[in-house]
């Protein structure tokens, strides 16, 4: 693949499992708070198909309200667990950007935006799902395992914005 990875934040110290013949789509593949790409690349490495390049990006570490402030890979500040909780829509938007960009890589580089699948797990099954509703292109899908959708309330029709998106979701349920 050519481009400059560089240019893309995110990219430069992303794992990336190759595949072993031309690629003609992509994984794009979220890990939860406090882990890195690491933790999910053994998994797309053994469900990898040879056509399919898989990118796990790791998150910035930055401080979390909710686990005392305390620095570790997330990819924006979580303050609640509370459906009502205050959210960072402003890291959260910043974040969707960088996975856009991402996106946006892939694409000038030949991959198509309906054959980019979206993913993650946690905070990022979140962010995917987030990022995957917000997106002007039309993605492949995105599987968003054990997650919430930020800024909820941003979305009051969102299923009907789904209509061309394939969706795999997976949520956490909270009770009051």
């Amino acid at each position: 693949m050519c481009g400059n990875n560089m240019s893309v934040p995110l990219l430069a110290e992303a794992v990336t499992v190759s595949g072993t013949e031309k690629e003609t789509a992509a994984v794009i593949f979220l890990h939860g708070l406090g882990d890195t790409g690491h933790g999910w690349s053994d998994a797309m490495t053994s469900i990898r198909l040879p056509y399919v390049k898989y990118i796990c990006p790791h998150a910035p570490r930055i401080p979390v309200t909710l686990n005392m402030k305390m620095t570790m890979p997330s990819w924006f500040d979580l303050m609640g667990l509370s459906p009502e909780s205050p959210e960072d829509e402003a890291g959260i938007k910043r974040a969707a950007e960088n996975i856009k960009a991402i996106i946006d890589h892939e694409t000038k580089n030949g991959i198509p935006a309906n054959r980019v699948l979206l993913g993650g797990f946690s905070q990022g099954g979140a962010l995917s799902l987030y990022t995957a509703l917000t997106c002007q292109q039309q993605l492949a899908g995105v599987v968003a395992l054990s997650c919430w959708l930020p800024l909820h309330k941003t979305f009051p029709q969102v299923w009907a914005l789904c209509v061309d998106v394939c969706i795999f979701l997976s949520c956490k349920l909270l009770r009051h």
